[in-house]
């Protein structure tokens, strides 16, 4: 917990919620300086759900992920009054609250708001859950969706760089339908996280653009833009027919028509959760953003040319344009999706800080943990002193980033990854590199798609919890793109940025631009590229390219025959 006391009662404050994928964080900030006055972290009581349900024995289909929308409602129970006890400030001086989430996280609620998974005769029913953002069991849906799509050549499809993805919101709600009918006909609404959770502070359905925008289908058809509101639609009513008779009417009868944009003001809480948080009732709850969306004002990005990297988990890669083009693999491209005024694009590599994780915990020998230990160090930062000590090319290793499938740019979950070069003197160190420079090989192909439709970027902005702790690869990223990296000052931009997006809601600031001028700020040390690593990099970027479309671009991949093996043996198995 972090505190400072003594705050002049005439300050005013604003909370940013984050809801991340194995906890939530809850963020105190002083209004107009900025200042991070608490904040405070409560773990997910249950979790990633991805083998069973809890109370029930059975085993889940493989790429399930699973979430109890119960663990974000005790999150906030806990931190929220936390953090206002510990910073000392006056709860009626709190005066917004802004949430940011994991996307495209989704639930079946009532038409009331209840989740399905809290009643009874649902709870055995994996589909009543929440279908957390990397739960890819979808996949056949998605490759139905783009099948049905591109027969009858529907617009949404170039807005999502040529691919819908098994991530987001309409893939999982098919594979409920097909799976789990009875599951959908008892749904009233089916809704992201974080528009959920606004709902339950507030008291209001309020869905946010963003994520409508930018995993479920709502966009603008061609020719509209110049942002005019008239030109968000989703699909006609004859699409969703073709992909299941049932979802003919899905947008009139399970899914929201209106959305709102960032930083409007979705209503006040209610006087059961201003109870339950110790808060002035009606204190002002802002319209739910996308976590990864959230830092990039935090970062003091509000103008094109700067792409913004949330390296956690996986890694969101966000940008924003005065045009709108069709760039391959992309995540969506919406008007006012980031930041208000500029067309924001988004795209991603689903696994990221889980590579290096799973290395350590399933495939570092035991004398490494020894030798981390008799340094003080934790496993992790032993691993990155020693590749460190490599130059570039000297592990004789290439890797391709694919542990959790690929997002961008080419959108196929059931890709998986690779290690090439591997020799009986091998060492970790030169393995933990060898990931690493996937990773950044993987975003200098996503900067050159976009480049490809002269969409430029001049600068990257890095934030997130491996931007604050892997000093080795932010220099990697910066030799790997040859761009200057800046680091984000606050170690929780995705919190401060919803708290920038309360206090807009509050009218503290009229703009998220205002906003970002007095608070979004980044450290003084800037990643500058090495140029005499440049061309080694160069020449195995191009092996990685190499790779990249032989492995990812063929129908009858190597990598897609192992996973469909893998996936038939567990079936058997199970």
């Amino acid at each position: 917990m972090k505190t400072r006391r003594g705050v002049a009662q005439a300050s005013r404050f604003v909370i940013g919620l984050d809801f991340g994928t194995l906890s939530a964080r809850a963020l105190l900030v002083e209004a107009r300086t900025g200042r991070e006055l608490a904040t405070a972290v409560h773990d997910y009581g249950e979790g990633v759900i991805e083998t069973e349900l809890p109370g029930d024995r059975r085993r889940l289909p493989a790429r399930t992920a699973l979430q109890n929308p119960a663990d974000y409602l005790e999150a906030m129970r806990v931190t929220v009054p936390q953090i206002v006890r510990e910073a000392g400030v006056n709860p009626e001086d709190v005066v917004g609250i802004g949430v940011d989430f994991t996307c495209c996280t989704v639930l079946p609620v009532t038409a009331a708001g209840a989740p399905l998974c809290f009643e009874r005769r649902w709870r055995k029913n994996p589909h009543a859950w929440v279908k957390l953002w990397k739960h890819h069991s979808a996949q056949p849906q998605a490759d139905y969706i783009n099948e049905v799509a591109r027969r009858r050549q529907e617009y949404f499809l170039n807005v999502y760089g040529g691919k819908y993805s098994s991530e987001w919101f309409f893939s999982k709600l098919l594979e409920t339908v097909e799976a789990a009918p009875e599951v959908y006909a008892a749904a009233g609404r089916f809704i992201e996280a974080g528009d959920w959770v606004v709902w339950q502070l507030c008291g209001e359905e309020k869905r946010s653009l963003s994520a409508a925008g930018f995993k479920a289908m709502w966009v603008y058809p061609k020719g509209k833009e110049d942002g005019s509101a008239l030109g968000w639609k989703f699909p006609e009513p004859d699409f969703f027919r073709a992909l299941h008779p049932q979802l003919a009417e899905v947008i009139s009868d399970k899914v929201a028509s209106r959305f709102y944009p960032l930083g409007a003001k979705a209503g006040g809480l209610t006087k059961g959760w201003a109870d339950a948080l110790g808060l002035k009732e009606g204190t002002a709850v802002a319209v739910a953003n996308i976590d990864a969306h959230a830092a990039v004002p935090a970062c003091g990005v509000t103008t094109p040319g700067k792409m913004v990297l949330i390296l956690g988990t996986s890694t969101c890669h966000l940008l924003l344009s005065t045009q709108r083009k069709e760039v391959e693999g992309i995540c969506g491209v919406v008007r006012d999706g980031v930041v208000p005024g500029y067309w924001g694009y988004e795209a991603g590599q689903p696994g990221v800080g889980d590579m290096f994780a799973w290395f350590v915990e399933n495939a570092v020998p035991g004398f490494v943990a020894d030798a981390a230990a008799k340094s003080n160090l934790d496993v992790h930062a032993w691993l990155e002193a020693e590749a460190a000590k490599l130059h570039p090319g000297e592990t004789g290793l290439l890797a391709i980033d694919w542990w959790n499938g690929n997002r961008s740019v080419l959108v196929d979950a059931d890709l998986s990854g690779a290690l090439i070069g591997l020799t009986l003197s091998t060492r970790p160190a030169e393995i933990y590199r060898a990931l690493i420079e996937a990773t950044a090989f993987g975003t200098r192909k996503i900067i050159e798609t976009f480049a490809r439709e002269k969409i430029h970027v001049n600068k990257l902005y890095a934030c997130g919890g491996l931007a604050k702790k892997n000093k080795l690869l932010l220099q990697i990223y910066a030799d790997v793109t040859g761009l200057p990296i800046r680091v984000a000052a606050s170690e929780q931009a995705s919190a401060l940025g919803a708290a920038m997006q309360g206090a807009v809601a509050a009218g503290v600031f009229r703009t998220i631009h205002e906003a970002a001028k007095k608070i979004g700020r980044t450290e003084a040390r800037i990643y500058k590229p090495n140029r005499a690593a440049r061309s080694t990099y160069d020449a195995l970027y191009a092996e990685y390219s190499r790779l990249h479309d032989l492995f990812g671009r063929n129908p009858s991949s190597t990598l897609k025959v192992l996973k469909e093996q893998r996936d038939k043996a567990s079936r058997f198995r199970f």
